[in-house]
Order: structure tokens, then C-alpha cells, then sequence
């Protein structure tokens, strides 16, 4: 009994019912077990009379013979047809052996059924759930230790030739060196650049084709982590650390992800090698079958996304690399910044390239003859860019926009403004452009725009309004079979789930963390930040995240699909087209969205009026 109360009273929606209705419902349970691959749910069984709550193992939920669902501990299945009276829509089997806790009609048990609200929602149709069984993800998800290989130790004086042997006699690809007191590693692929081309002799010491410092890793990362890292980085191999600075083994990409993967940082290996613009746009072309790639190895929209963001970010600074410095910036301090879901590195494939530029100068506005020149100068480097094949923001986000292009002074004076005054058009939109940028070049120069803004948490006019913007971007509330869709033109019977799905909680996120007082990083990281502040309940945080999941997979799932057919890419979705599970998640999350802005708009905490 007791196990049936405190496994129940910490899973949704349960965890909302009081003590006493809680131990009635307890009382009722009865265990059953289903071995693997057996039915628990037959297709066109009839209406159940009882609900299923997953304790150990995992079970597929099957739509006509194709697995559209996994659930795992703690996920409820079966309430559908008990709620509704109706045949359960969908077959259930499980995946392993699995026990299920069995439940009958909750309604007929407990005082209070009303607090059991159980939501198609609560587990979605979400692409990292269904991988979760073993595909690439799950592999990243790991412990870097997990994919670490034993350190191949040499010493800085020992000659190429021998470190070779002992590679090639360990089956190894990359071994540590110790130079002073620094970490130095050295790697197949130096071998093959420095002494197969014949530049290096074997004769010579290791430490001349070695690379030092080596890029290090602590040990209680993940390997999705270290990938990205790596990436970023342009490298094949990082030390792992223990917290104190201790090597314990060697991270490899090749140990971390599938190797029929087209690996990002093979396009990233060619971007850094390209020696003219021309070699980089024909590098740029390999991004999107890369991207297409990676999706069809069920590597999730989210980890997608963030690699997206990596090889574009290595992409920018090649550019600026290859391209002639102009003349008007040559000598002049300035930073480079991402914008947008590029600078939250959490874009779609094809999502636009948004900028904005920093420098150190004067001026004495941002329409002087100077700034003129300074952000013409800027749009001549974005140039290389859109050579790459990249699209920069058709909205004007751009460093060469008098509104985003400014010297440090004047980007000061307009964030303060945006703070005093945040009621002024365009104050709202500049802010939340800037709370999303993301340095690539000159970071504490970049940064300090940023953190202009994050002062402006002490203003509650500021965040207040900030908060009331955000409130404004709301889901679908009118719905025709379900959603609101286009009514005439080309987009009719069509949703935009960009701007009504991904937006509400971009935006909300976004004040949530800018009221926590950090509004760095990705969506779900400030959805977090804002829960561990109280702003948001644990509950609303998970299903905001899970929200924001939902949309982001359709979207990339259908950008993917128009990439490898050769059409146009938009953000209209046809709602017909998704299986009846997803729409019903669709549905569900914008209500549950909805219910959340209407909690946060009667919030004093959120420095609202």
C-alpha cells in the first residue's frame, strides 16, 4: 500500500490530489504484468473501464500498426476511453516487461476526480521519446566517461616516429603530452597534415605537429555536450578531466555517435580548411544533407538545432576571416552578435541569419556620416555570408540596420532608454532582440550590451512591460476542427506554429528569466531559471518546455521534409496531415499555454502593475 501511495503521489496528475483521496486510489490498485511485445490495449478493443499507470518498463502506443508513442514510468495510458465511454483510439504493447499499475474509473473512487487532470499533453508525441530506446541522442546523452578511451601518454621530446608506433600498436588515434605544466595532444589527422605531406620530419619531436593547450573536458559532462564542444571547436578528440584538472581518458567523435552519421564536424573540418570564399560557399552547400542526415539518424530537433547553430556560428567567422577587412573597419574594436533563435542556438534549418554590431567609436548619433560608414562597412562583410548560401533576416535584423548597428555609446543610450521608457515603440522588440544575442567575435565587448539589459531587472516598469508584451503572443484560441487556421489565400487551412506555437513560449521564457534576473540561453534553460526563481510552478515549467518540444520537432520534421523534396520552406503546417495524437498535443498545449498567461497576468512577482 504504501508503495502505491508514494509512487502515485510523486507522478502527474495524482501528485494534485489531497491524502485522503489519494490513499482511496491507492486501495484500488491492482498490479499486472505484460511481458514484452504483449498486447495490453488490442486494436478496436472495446471502451475500458479502467486506466493503466506504467511502473517499470515501457509500452508503444500504436496508431493502424505504427508506433506514434513510448511511455514510460509513471505515463498514463487508457483514461481516454474511460473518461469518454468510447473505444480506446489507439493500441497499446509494451516494449520489455513491463508492470503497470491497473486503476478502475477515477471518478467513481475519489471525493475530489476534478483534480485529476489528465491531458493527451502529458505525454507527448516528441521525436526524443520515441529515440529514447537507443537511437543517437540517447547515446549523447550519456556521461563523456562513458565514450572515453585510456590515455596514450608521451613525453614532449619523444620523436614522431615512435609516438606513432605506439598508436598504431594501441589501436589508438590521439595521445597526451605534458608541456610546463600545460596539456598538449596529438592526433591521427596531425599526423596525416604535418608528416604524410612531408613538412614534418619523423625524426622531429612530437610536440612540434602537437596541439597545446589541448581542449579539456570534466569528466561529469555528456557526451552531447562534449560533441557540441567539439564542433564549436573544429576538433576530434578532448582530454577528459576530473574536477580538480586530473586526465583520466580521451573523448573521441567517433566514439560518441553513430558512424553512419554525416558528422557536423566533417563540414566543420572543410569550412575551417577553406582558403577563399568561394572554397567556404562550396563547404556551406554540405549543411543542409547534413542536417538531413542527422534527422533521419534520429538525432532530436533540439540537438539539431544547436549543432545548426555551431557550424553557422564557425561559418561567420570564416567569412569575416576570408573577406578583406574594409578599410573602415580596419584598426576599430568590434564584436559581432547572433541574434534570434540563432543566438538562443535553438534555430530550424532554415532559419534566417539575424545580426548586430558593436564597435568602439564616436558619433554623436547612429545616423552620423561615421556610422554610416561603419555599418556599410559591416554589410560588405555580411556579403561573404549570403555568398555561403545563408539568408540574413528579411526584417531588418541586420548590423547594418541603423537599429543594430551602433557604437557601444549609443547602443547604452538606447538600452536605456528601452529601460526608462519600455512603453515607447520599438523599445519592447530591440530589448528582446538584445536579451537573445549571443557574441561570436569580442565577446565582453558584445556582451556588455546584454548585460545593460539584465540590469534592467531592477526596474519593475521594464520587466513589467516586458512581461505584458510577452503576454500578447498567444496560442490559438478559436478553433476550427480543433485550430485556428488561415481562412483565405494561400495558406488557407493552414497553421503558422512558428508564430502561434513557438512564439507565446519563446517570448514568455524570455520575461520569465529577464524577472529571474538572467536571461541567458536556450528557451528550456530560461524556463528552468525561471521555476528555481518561483515564477513559474515546477509543473508549468515541464509543460511549457514540453510545449516548446512539440512545436519545435513538427517544424523541423516538416522543414527537413521540404529541404530533401526541394520545396519551399515556411512556417504554415497543414493540421490534417498530423496523426490524430498530434493534433490532440497540439490542442491540449495551447490550452495548458493559455491557462499559464493567465496564472502569470494576475502575478504581482512578475512586475506587473
Amino acid at each position: 500500500m504504501k508503495e502505491f501511495l508514494d509512487f502515485l503521489g510523486s507522478q502527474s496528475p495524482y501528485d494534485r490530489l489531497d491524502p485522503e483521496d489519494l490513499s482511496l486510489l491507492a486501495r484500488k490498485v491492482d498490479v499486472e504484468f505484460f511481458a514484452a511485445r504483449q498486447w495490453v490495449i488490442n486494436e478496436g478493443a472495446p471502451s475500458l473501464d479502467h486506466l493503466f499507470v506504467v511502473r517499470t518498463g515501457s509500452v508503444e502506443i500504436m496508431d493502424r500498426g505504427r508506433v506514434v508513442d513510448v511511455l514510460g514510468p509513471g505515463d498514463t495510458f487508457g483514461h481516454i476511453s474511460v473518461l469518454s465511454g468510447l473505444p480506446p483510439p489507439l493500441a497499446v504493447r509494451a516494449v520489455e516487461d513491463t508492470l503497470c499499475y491497473r486503476l478502475p474509473d477515477p471518478r467513481q473512487v475519489v471525493a475530489h476526480p476534478e483534480r485529476l487532470q489528465f491531458s493527451h499533453f502529458n505525454s507527448l508525441v516528441a521525436r526524443e521519446r520515441l529515440i529514447a530506446t537507443g537511437g543517437s541522442s540517447s547515446r549523447l546523452e550519456r556521461a563523456v566517461t562513458e565514450s572515453m578511451r585510456p590515455i596514450i601518454w608521451c613525453d614532449s621530446h619523444d620523436s614522431i616516429r615512435d609516438v606513432a608506433v605506439k598508436l598504431s600498436e594501441s589501436h589508438q588515434s590521439a595521445a597526451i603530452l605534458r608541456s610546463g605544466t600545460v596539456l598538449g595532444v596529438v592526433t591521427d589527422d596531425d599526423f596525416r597534415r604535418e608528416v604524410a605531406t612531408g613538412r614534418v620530419p619523423l625524426d622531429a619531436p612530437i610536440a612540434s605537429i602537437a596541439s597545446i593547450p589541448a581542449l579539456t573536458v570534466n569528466s561529469d559532462a555528456t557526451a552531447w555536450s562534449t560533441y557540441l564542444h567539439m564542433i564549436g571547436h573544429g576538433v576530434h578528440h578532448m582530454v577528459v578531466t576530473t574536477p580538480a584538472g586530473k586526465p583520466i581518458g580521451m573523448a573521441g567523435v567517433i566514439d560518441m555517435v553513430a558512424s553512419e552519421v554525416r558528422h557536423p564536424l566533417v563540414v566543420r573540418g572543410v569550412i575551417s580548411t577553406s582558403s577563399t570564399l568561394t572554397e567556404l560557399a562550396e563547404a556551406c552547400r554540405l549543411i543542409q544533407p547534413t542536417m538531413v542526415e542527422l534527422w533521419d539518424s534520429d538525432v532530436s530537433s533540439t540537438h539539431l538545432g544547436a549543432v545548426l547553430a555551431a557550424v553557422v556560428d564557425s561559418v561567420f567567422r570564416r567569412s569575416l576571416e576570408l573577406a578583406d577587412t574594409p578599410a573602415a573597419l580596419q584598426g576599430v574594436d568590434h564584436s559581432w552578435l547572433l541574434l534570434g533563435s540563432m543566438g538562443r542556438r535553438e534555430p530550424l534549418p532554415a532559419s534566417d541569419v539575424d545580426t548586430a554590431f558593436v564597435w568602439r567609436g564616436g558619433g554623436a548619433t547612429s545616423l552620423s556620416q561615421e556610422a554610416r560608414i561603419v555599418r556599410d562597412a559591416a554589410a560588405e562583410s555580411l556579403a561573404g555570408l549570403k555568398r555561403c548560401g545563408l539568408t540574413l533576416c528579411p526584417d531588418g535584423a541586420n548590423a547594418f540596420s541603423p537599429d543594430f548597428g551602433r557604437p557601444l555609446d549609443l547602443w547604452r543610450t538606447a538600452i536605456a532608454r528601452c529601460i526608462r521608457h519600455p512603453d515607447e515603440p520599438g523599445s519592447v522588440s530591440l530589448a528582446s532582440a538584445m536579451l537573445d544575442a549571443r557574441p561570436v567575435t569580442r565577446h565582453s565587448l558584445g556582451q556588455a550590451v546584454q548585460n545593460q539589459l539584465l540590469a534592467g531587472t531592477y526596474t519593475k516598469s521594464f520587466t513589467g512591460t516586458m512581461t505584458r508584451s510577452a503576454l500578447t503572443n498567444r496560442p490559438p484560441a478559436g478553433f476550427v476542427r480543433g485550430f485556428v487556421v488561415e481562412r483565405f489565400g494561400e495558406h488557407r487551412g493552414r497553421l503558422n506554429l512558428k508564430r502561434s506555437g513557438l512564439l507565446p513560449v519563446v517570448s514568455l521564457a524570455r520575461a520569465m528569466s529577464l524577472n529571474a534576473g538572467d536571461a541567458t540561453g536556450t528557451t528550456p534553460d530560461r524556463l528552468d531559471r525561471a521555476a528555481h526563481a518561483n515564477l513559474l510552478t515546477d509543473d508549468e515549467a515541464e509543460t511549457l518546455k514540453g510545449a516548446f518540444t512539440l512545436y519545435h520537432d513538427i517544424l523541423v520534421e516538416q522543414e527537413i521534409s521540404d529541404i530533401r523534396n526541394g520545396r519551399p520552406v515556411d512556417d504554415f503546417i497543414s493540421t490534417l496531415q498530423l496523426d490524430p495524437l498530434r493534433r490532440r498535443h497540439l490542442r491540449d498545449s495551447f490550452r495548458a499555454i493559455d491557462r499559464i498567461q493567465a496564472r502569470i497576468a494576475g502575478d504581482p512577482r512578475t512586475g506587473r502593475p
